[in-house]
């Protein structure tokens, strides 16, 4: 019984937003923005642009909130395109021109990969300077 009722707390005690995103979550995507129409950043890379966390936290993020930023664009080290999204990556990564590695008939399901040597953004060509 002597729970406060949500309405009694004062406005700046109200629980965080139920819609925000942790911040980490919110740098990540940031960076998932940043990167070119068809160039591609590994989760490993966007990690280390942060400074924090690894290849696997960026992808529990791109799986949770990854949706609103152009995912197809953080992707595996080995070029393997997201199981499961295959046909919607390949649209977008045939639309912005992304460097694809075509299988090879004996591939399964002859899906291409991602040619990472020429895909792979290194994060130049950024506009606010990092010293």
């Amino acid at each position: 019984m002597g729970r406060m009722s949500q309405e009694s707390l004062p406005p700046d005690a109200a629980p965080e937003h139920p819609d925000a995103l942790p911040e980490y979550a919110e740098r990540v995507l940031e960076v998932a923005e940043l990167i070119p129409p068809g160039r591609v950043m590994t989760y490993g890379d966007v990690a280390e642009w942060l400074g924090e966390g690894g290849p696997r936290q960026v992808g529990r993020v791109m799986a949770l909130y990854g949706g609103a930023v152009p995912w197809w664009r953080v992707v595996r080290a080995d070029g393997v395109l997201l199981p499961g999204h295959e046909p919607r990556a390949l649209g977008h990564y045939r639309a912005e021109g992304t460097p694809l590695r075509e299988a090879g008939r004996a591939a399964e399901g002859h899906v291409p990969r991602l040619d990472m040597r020429r895909a792979r953004w290194d994060g130049g060509g950024r506009t606010e300077g990092h010293t």
